[in-house]
């Protein structure tokens, strides 16, 4: 009985979908989309082409053969789709990598993911086939998602750091941060700034040449990895590619800056950091910073662009994902560098990290674009301007210390002082950035120029007006300390021996082109008016010994026993006059070998000519024999000789010879 209910029920299946069919039949196309559908249900359904008027017959062939060919599809769908399976479950709980098995079988992978993505895509697919292709796709995206995880780290070349990070060797200078500070604060110091005077190349390391190209990963691996991102953009995957492969390629970034010496540090720590420490985390930080930019970002980019060659979008996406970290701890650094205390030491430095962030803004610029490129350009240009703001302030802090540096304690001898050889050496060092110096001091108001320093306004740039500035507050600051000399002469010599070294530091360096050669002539005539001076405190005493006052008369007049005790001691005070001079001035120091040869020659010129004229003129009217070499002790040739040995720079005061003439 069951069995004739249900043919009765078929039976009226059957009967209404007719009626359909025939309330369908004024619309041949109408008619085929609903025979379509309904022999989608059962394939009884297709005896529905008998039932169709003559207006509608007409089609039911063609609607009889789609419907066969669908059948047909979903049979050659359906083994498709089993090839692909059998491939793709068969790695499913492998923990071998493909890439490692053998080329058969990743091209094998590959095929497979082909034929399932493609399968997906066409016309006829059933939606229960559809289903189980999109489990198994998933599958298999989720193993090409490692296979591209490993093949990324497999095959990164390790950076080396020894071919691309040379050291920056820079002068390492440490000005006193109070301007109070005692003067045994710049010792030591001097010989450092002297000596490491460096070239272009010693301070910036060895330049990066912009044709410069290192491999990221092995070349034969990034044809694999462009063939797996292929086929999980393609599969519509391409978002969990991107997370993958930038995930990867941070970590190694990461690595990089590591390997070149530059670690994560936050804003207080670099403010705590003790100088020395954080001067060489600013050394590796500039070769960092053009390493990265220069090398191993440029090198990134066509990473990117050969991976996922096939979408423009996603080759920028993975890229600034990958790159933007490590380029924002890189920028964090130097914004700390920027706000932190500034101290005159820094100075150098913060100008190569400017130089370095200056030089690599464009290839930002290139590197990027969109969002990433107003985020990240746009950072960086805010950096460069605060840290150009840091050298300005840092620049003028140093140009007050100058100014303000109050060490009382005199240097015995008159010598050069620290502070003259620590600013000019500085000063010197400075003209290495003139061009930056130059925009970067633009506008700045510079006081304290003498009048006698300046040249016309016209040509004198940002700089030498600066360095002007500097100078004149060294020279005002060096008045002030000679006067810590108790004795005129000394005064004297300590400014000439400060003023001539300033003259040559500019004379023979690059300062010359910048303070031009008038400032030159006058320096030079000042160490002339010093010397005059000198010649004046020191010795215009001794040559009144030899005037003629009081003594009465010429050689050849005679003389009554007043005059002849006043000759007595005339030569009397002469010799002790000249005995506490050498005593004295033999400790003084003239630093220039030619300066005191010509000084010494000064002297003899004044003082021989009118001791040998006395000698001549009233040593005869002593009574010869051993009262005549009691009060004469020294021929012009003897003084001449004891000239010679002043300004040696004797640790104390020297013996004086005492040579007696023979009766």
């Amino acid at each position: 009985m069951a069995a004739p209910g249900r043919v009765d029920g078929q039976d009226k299946v059957i009967a209404t979908a007719q009626q359909i069919v025939k309330s369908l039949a004024t619309s041949k196309n109408s008619a085929e989309d609903m025979i379509r559908i309904l022999s989608g249900f059962d394939n009884r359904l297709s005896s529905m082409n008998d039932l169709l008027p003559t207006g509608v017959a007409g089609c039911s062939s063609s609607i009889s053969a789609e419907v066969d060919n669908r059948r047909e599809s979903s049979a050659t769908g359906d083994s498709r789709l089993e090839g692909a399976e059998e491939v793709i479950h068969r790695w499913e709980s492998s923990d071998s990598l493909l890439w490692e098995a053998s080329v058969d079988e990743a091209v094998e992978f590959l095929d497979a993911v082909d034929e399932l993505v493609s399968f997906l895509e066409s016309e006829y697919c059933p939606g229960e086939l559809s289903a189980r292709a999109e489990i198994v796709l998933q599958i298999a995206m989720a193993r090409l998602e490692d296979e591209f995880r490993h093949l990324m780290i497999r095959n990164t070349v390790p950076l080396d750091a020894d071919s691309v990070h040379s050291s920056i060797r820079r002068v390492s200078l440490s000005f006193p941060s109070d301007a109070g500070d005692a003067i045994e604060d710049f010792e030591g110091l001097v010989d450092e700034v002297q000596h490491q005077e460096a070239s272009p190349e010693a301070r910036g390391g060895i330049p990066i040449a912009d044709d410069r190209r290192i491999e990221l990963v092995l070349p034969e691996a990034v044809t694999d990895l462009k063939e797996i991102a292929d086929r999980m953009i393609w599969a519509g995957y391409g978002k969990e590619l991107c997370q993958v492969y930038s995930s990867v390629r941070r970590d190694i970034l990461d690595e990089c800056l590591s390997i070149l010496g530059l670690e994560r540090m936050s804003i207080e720590e670099v403010q705590r950091s003790e100088w020395r420490a954080l001067d060489e985390k600013m050394k590796k930080w500039i070769q960092a910073m053009k390493v990265t930019i220069k090398i191993l970002l440029r090198e990134e980019k066509r990473l990117s662009e050969q991976i996922f060659a096939v979408s423009d979008d996603l080759k920028e996406e993975c890229f600034t994902e990958a790159s933007k970290p490590c380029i924002l701890q890189l920028l964090n650094f130097g914004d700390a560098i920027s706000i932190c205390e500034r101290s005159s030491e820094k100075l150098f430095r913060i100008l190569d990290m400017y130089e370095a962030l200056a030089d690599v803004i464009p290839e930002l610029h290139s590197l990027f674009s969109a969002e990433a490129k107003d985020l990240i350009c746009g950072e960086a240009e805010g950096i460069l301007r605060r840290l150009g703001d840091s050298v300005r302030g840092t620049f003028m802090e140093f140009a007050k210390n100058v100014q303000k540096e109050v060490s009382r304690k005199p240097l015995s001898g008159g010598e050069i002082h620290p502070l003259t050889r620590y600013v000019m050496n500085y000063v010197k060092l400075l003209v290495d950035y003139s061009k930056t110096l130059d925009v970067l001091l633009d506008g700045e108001n510079v006081d304290g120029v003498k009048n006698e320093d300046t040249q016309s306004a016209g040509s004198m740039t940002p700089l030498s007006r600066s360095l002007l500035m500097l100078m004149s507050y060294l020279e005002t600051n060096l008045d002030e300390k000679s006067k810590h000399y108790e004795d005129g002469g000394l005064q004297c010599i300590f400014l000439m021996n400060n003023t001539l070294y300033m003259v040559q530091k500019v004379r023979d360096s690059e300062l010359l082109g910048i303070l031009g050669d008038s400032w030159v002539r006058k320096h030079r005539a000042k160490v002339k008016q010093y010397a005059n001076s000198y010649l004046r405190a020191s010795w215009t005493k001794i040559l009144s010994y030899f005037k003629d006052d009081g003594l009465g008369g010429s050689s050849g007049s005679s003389f009554g026993s007043a005059p002849k005790v006043a000759i007595k001691e005339r030569f009397k005070s002469f010799n002790l006059a000249f005995e506490e001079i050498y005593r004295t001035q033999t400790t003084w120091k003239v630093t220039d070998s030619q300066l005191r040869a010509d000084l010494c020659i000064s002297i003899s010129e004044r003082v021989i000519p009118a001791y040998r004229a006395f000698l001549g003129r009233f040593g005869g009217h002593l009574d010869a024999g051993r009262q005549a070499a009691k009060y004469i002790k020294y021929t012009p040739e003897e003084i001449e000789n004891f000239i010679s040995d002043l300004f040696e720079g004797l640790s104390g005061p020297s013996n004086f010879p005492r040579k007696k003439l023979s009766s």
